[in-house]
Formats: structure tokens, C-alpha cells, sequence
């Protein structure tokens, strides 16, 4: 299908054209906002080029944030939390600049783990999925899932023949957030498949983890955890580690 063209449109005509090749291109944002990006043109008296770059950035900027939505969507956060809504005032035990720093997700770029380990109340879940919706934003697929609930997904995959696969689904991500482990105790079986997706995952990609134990006896953390009085955060960044 094709779009006539001709010189000397009317306005309303013009108008429709518009419309119709944002259609046909799949340009949404182009399509809803052109009226209002048209008056801004005008009274702002904008060259051509620069009319045409303020249309294609807004069309950029909408798919961007489209496609942070879907991949935070995607990882299947129970809620929304945010590094903004975290009361640092309530928790002077955790260092503010290191989460902002770890915010940056440069860990992540580097497959190194992080583990956000302390007492009941003091802020883990909230800044698990706070830093990994953060992830999600900057491009990395992340998923979440509590730690009871992925070991028994492996167990059924187990019984069903399908371990490999699922432990392959787990490790294609490049963060994944384990939350809550340590609240209920594993059994062997349990603790080896739950090992088998964290080794599947070291060097690969990020993993990260809030529980109330300490990883402080675990070889794959070692390096990578920075103690704070009672509760610590580490990253493989992190200074003071244990």
C-alpha cells in the first residue's frame, strides 16, 4: 500500500497523510504527539532538521521507555520498589553510596554477584528489587524469584526430566535475584540444584541475593562481600571484604 503524494496539501489533508504513514511505519508516538509537537515547532520557530529531530527522539525516547516496562515486567518483581522510596534515614547501617554506586550496574557489566545479607526489616527485598528494576532499565534482562519457589521449580524439573533446560532458562538472564534464602532451611537436594544454577551462572552473569545468613563460608562470595556492623552489602567491587 502506498501513500499519494502530491504538492500544495491542505492542512486536514496533510494531518491525514501523517497519520497514515505513522501507521504503515509503526511510529505510535509520532502519530499521538504530532499535533502538540507541530504548535511547539511553530511557536518556537524550529528549522525543518530541527523539527525532524525533535519528532524521531520522541519516538526514541517513547520506545525506550516501553521497552524498560516490558523488561521489568519481564522479571516478575512481586512489587514496585524504588531506590527513591528507600528510607536511608531508617537503615544507618547500609552505606547510601555504595547501593547508588551499585545502582550503576557495573557489577553487572563485570558478572560479578552481590549479596544483601541482614536481619528481618532492614531494607533487603526492597533494595534487591529496587537495584534490579534499576538493571532492567539500563538493558539487562533480570528476573526475580524467591528462593523456596526456584528450588522447587527445580525439583519438579528434576522429577520431569527437565533440569538442564530450566537450569539453562535461569542462567540466560543477566541478573537474577534470589530473595529470601536462608528463611527456610534446604534440604540436600534442594541446596545442590539451587548450586547448580549459581555455578551455572559464576563468570557468566550477575546473581543476586538477599538472605539473612551469612555467605561469609561460601568460596563463590567470599571475595565479594563487604560487612557493615550487623548487616553488610557486597559487590565485587565492595571495599572491607570478608
Amino acid at each position: 500500500m502506498t501513500i499519494p503524494r502530491q504538492r500544495g496539501l491542505t492542512e486536514q489533508a496533510a494531518t491525514a497523510a501523517v497519520d497514515q504513514a505513522c501507521r504503515m511505519l509503526r511510529l505510535p508516538t509520532i502519530r499521538s504527539q504530532f499535533p502538540e509537537l507541530v504548535a511547539t515547532a511553530e511557536r518556537e520557530q524550529m528549522s525543518y532538521l530541527g523539527f525532524l529531530a525533535e519528532l524521531l527522539l520522541a519516538e526514541c525516547d517513547d520506545r525506550a521507555r516501553r521497552r524498560s516496562e516490558r523488561r521489568i515486567k519481564a522479571a516478575g518483581f512481586p512489587r514496585d520498589k524504588s531506590l527513591r522510596k528507600f528510607d536511608f534515614d531508617a537503615n544507618p547501617n547500609i552505606d547510601a553510596a555504595m547501593i547508588h554506586t551499585l545502582a550503576k550496574c557495573e557489577w553487572i557489566k563485570k558478572s560479578l554477584p552481590l549479596c544483601l545479607i541482614g536481619d528481618s526489616g532492614t531494607g533487603k527485598s526492597h533494595l534487591l528489587i529496587a537495584l534490579g528494576t534499576e538493571a532492567a532499565m539500563a538493558g539487562y534482562r533480570v528476573k526475580y524469584v524467591l528462593a523456596t519457589k526456584l528450588v522447587n521449580e527445580l525439583v519438579e524439573a528434576a522429577d520431569e526430566k527437565q533440569l538442564t533446560k530450566t537450569i539453562a532458562r535461569y542462567g540466560r538472564v543477566d541478573l537474577l535475584c534470589i530473595d529470601e534464602l536462608g528463611y527456610m532451611e534446604l534440604d540436600r537436594r534442594g541446596a545442590e540444584l539451587l548450586f547448580q544454577v549459581l555455578t551455572e551462572r559464576e563468570e557468566k552473569n550477575s546473581v543476586a541475593i538477599a538472605s539473612n545468613e551469612s555467605f561469609s563460608k561460601a568460596h563463590m562470595f567470599r571475595r565479594t562481600c563487604a560487612r557493615q556492623r550487623r548487616n553488610f552489602t557486597g559487590s565485587g567491587g565492595a571495599s572491607d571484604t570478608a
